[in-house]
Parts: structure tokens; C-alpha cells; sequence
């Protein structure tokens, strides 16, 4: 299976390169910075330099091209400043999803997060309110896509190491969950048809991926 997954050298997408290659699938991390490109090497990806802000739609169906499955995995980040929220976390992950269906590419596993009803909450933090919001868009616009699309919200991450025992469902209570989980998480929904159209809510658990992905 040949994967582009967008936001290449994020935390988790290097993680979910990594489970990819050890089960001798083919990923394709999209970069902005030439200069992680050999980090996406070390973990065994190929990468593709493409800045998703700016690059126009052609370029990265180009990239999607003869793949198997895409990825969005891509978020402005921590200290991002609120414009950045918008093109990235909404507008780069309508962009890709375009891309994909004009390259054929049906399968589309999108990164979400949990809470996005929290936007309105008073004393929220504005900026993190935007995230939210640009998340929720983001959403909204792949639902409404005749593409095979998951989306997959996890809880707070941490670098803990993976325990592969999870809490997989359409709602869950907020809680954590780290990143070597959600890599996995990922990885095992590109192969699992019965999660098509649906929504997942991702924590820490006692339940075996596998066996997780079964009672979906």
C-alpha cells in the first residue's frame, strides 16, 4: 500500500511512517521544510516537498497520484498564530482532500481532535477557540465528499510509549492518549472498511487495537 500523508514530519506522521514501512507499506510524507527530509528517510518515507499553504492543486494531486490511501495529518502547531489555524487545520486539509479526489485516490483518513463543540465555552482561549472552529470546518467539508473518509479525533497526546490498548468509539470521555497509539490507530484504519463515513473518538484504553477496530 502506497500512503501520502500530509504533514510529514509531525509527531505522529513520523510514528505512522515508521508502523507503515514495518509492514512493508510505501509512505509518502508531504514537507514543507527541505530540510526534514531526512528525517522522513530515517523513517523509512519518501518525501515530497510541497508547502500545502501555497501550493496549488495540481501539485499535490501530482504527489497523490497512483496512491493507495492519504492522510492528513498536518496542523499549524502549538504558538501558530490564529491565520494559521485557518489555512492550515481548515483550508490545507479541504486543499488535500480535493487533491485527492482529483488524483482517484477514494481512501482519506483525516486528523481531527476532540472537543470541537468547545469553541463557545466561556473563558475560552480565543486562539484555541479558531483551532477548533478551523478544525470543525475541516470536517464538515469531508463528510460532504464522495470520498471513503474516516476521521479520527484523539485525545490529549503524550510521548508516553504505546500501549496498544486503546478506547475506540463514535463518543468517548476526554483523556490522553500517546502518540505511538494513534500511529497504530491509523495505520489499522486504512485497511478497515467498516470505519468508512464515521467519526472515531480516540483515548487510552484496555482494549487491543485489533479487537478495538472489530467492535466498531
Amino acid at each position: 500500500m502506497r500512503v501520502v500523508i500530509a504533514g510529514g514530519h509531525g509527531q505522529i506522521a513520523l510514528r505512522l511512517e515508521r508502523v507503515l514501512a514495518a509492514c512493508g507499506d510505501q509512505a509518502v510524507g508531504i514537507i514543507r521544510n527541505p530540510g526534514h527530509a531526512a528525517d522522513l528517510r530515517d523513517s523509512s518515507a519518501e518525501p515530497a516537498v510541497l508547502d500545502l499553504e501555497h501550493a496549488e492543486l495540481d501539485e499535490i494531486a501530482e504527489v497523490l497520484k497512483g496512491a493507495d490511501a492519504a492522510v492528513f495529518a498536518a496542523g499549524a502547531g502549538p504558538g501558530s498564530g490564529t491565520e494559521r489555524k485557518d489555512t492550515v487545520d481548515r483550508a490545507a486539509a479541504a486543499l488535500f482532500a480535493d487533491a485527492a479526489e482529483r488524483a482517484g485516490v477514494r481512501r482519506h483518513v483525516q486528523v481531527s481532535a476532540m472537543g470541537l463543540g468547545r469553541a463557545d465555552d466561556p473563558g475560552m482561549d480565543e486562539t484555541f477557540a479558531i483551532y477548533l472552529r478551523a478544525k470543525k470546518a475541516a470536517e464538515d467539508d469531508l463528510r460532504a465528499r464522495d470520498l471513503d473518509w474516516t476521521i479520527l479525533r484523539p485525545g490529549h497526546l503524550t510521548d508516553d510509549p504505546g500501549t496498544g490498548n486503546v478506547h475506540l468509539a463514535d463518543s468517548v470521555d476526554i483523556g490522553d492518549i500517546t502518540r505511538d497509539d494513534v500511529a497504530a490507530v491509523l495505520a489499522a484504519l486504512l485497511d478497515e472498511s467498516r470505519t468508512i463515513g464515521r467519526t472515531l473518538e480516540l483515548v487510552a484504553g484496555h482494549t487491543p487495537i485489533d479487537e478495538a477496530l472489530e467492535r466498531i
